[in-house]
């Protein structure tokens, strides 16, 4: 791959690991007795979703000095997403996720990231400047906001990007990683002040701004100076605002296997869709879609989708 340089199309930023997923289902973790061993972390899937689009793609993150650090870039590199910015800290260890498998919509997760990870010691005199500013579209998550200095270093890469256009942030709230809700609530909205694209479903929405209608978290999104607000809605699709634009798109009927990574397999998407010039109403058919797919799938990274798979199965869904 050629090395990085200034004009990503997709740079995201923060929290990777190996996820242990089981290879049975319908079981707690005491009785499952196979794993599966893949790439994750919310934005490390979210550059490789965009990858699989035929976008340049990277990954600003930290890693354990460990063979599961090793493990994540060669991960990386194999599936098309640049590892410079994927680096070991030396004395860390890589962390780990398990969850478990009830379909259609139960898949609990457990975090091994304790007393931090090493996706969290990102430092602020560490950051490229010049890949972060010229990134076609920057990506950050909730996540990076939990402790120093990966908050610190969060911050100051959006100020760096000024707020220019597709500076996204996927409000991806997990409970277990904040001390507070409100803790939560003050991080993430300093962030906001950074971005102009704001994604998350309604949990994640209330967190963010208090409101989990879909249309009145939009708004005030909106005016909090986001271009796009996207409300993810579960099983009643997913709803999108601009100032003078609403779209919403049904969901796509499949046989849920995994929800976990369709999240991601949306911002990926996403990005395609945008980087692409799509209106907004098929780049979130297109995203939608490609969610869908990964929630038929038992992995994350590796289950992205490419862009004949999303086509094909907008039109076999006539969407």
């Amino acid at each position: 791959m050629n090395a990085v340089s200034p004009g990503l199309d997709v740079l995201t930023m923060g929290r990777t690991g190996v996820d242990l997923y089981p290879l049975q289902q319908g079981i707690g973790l005491e009785e499952v007795t196979s794993f599966g061993k893949f790439l994750g972390g919310s934005p490390t899937n979210v550059a490789v979703a965009a990858a699989r689009h035929g976008r340049s793609s990277a990954v600003i993150t930290r890693t354990g000095s460990d063979p599961l650090g090793v493990f994540i870039r060669q991960e990386l590199e194999r599936l098309n997403v640049s590892a410079e910015y994927a680096t070991a800290i030396e004395g860390m260890k890589t962390p780990i996720v398990l969850c478990e498998i009830f379909p259609p919509d139960n898949f609990p997760l457990y975090f091994y990231r304790d007393p931090i990870a090493p996706d969290l010691m990102i430092d602020a005199e560490e950051l490229d400047a010049t890949a972060i500013a010229n990134a076609k579209i920057f990506w950050i998550t909730a996540t990076g906001l939990t402790k120093e200095p990966s908050k610190s270093a969060h911050l100051h890469a959006l100020s760096l990007r000024q707020r220019a256009a597709h500076t996204i942030m996927d409000l991806d709230y997990r409970a277990e990683l904040w001390p507070s809700p409100e803790e939560a609530t003050a991080s993430v909205q300093a962030a906001l002040e950074g971005c102009t694209i704001a994604i998350g479903n309604k949990e994640e929405c209330e967190v963010a701004v208090g409101e989990t209608d879909p249309d009145r978290a939009a708004d005030a999104l909106l005016e909090r100076g986001m271009e796009i607000a996207v409300v993810k809605q579960g099983p009643k699709g997913v709803l999108a605002k601009t100032a003078s634009e609403r779209v919403e798109v049904a969901p796509l009927q499949i046989d849920v296997v995994n929800g976990l990574g369709a999240g991601d397999a949306f911002g990926g998407a996403f990005c395609h869709g945008l980087l692409a010039g799509w209106d907004l109403q098929k780049t979130l058919a297109f995203a939608n879609t490609a969610g869908a797919i990964v929630a038929g799938r038992l992995e994350c990274s590796t289950a992205m989708p490419f862009e004949d798979e999303v086509l094909e199965a907008l039109e076999a869904h006539h969407v």
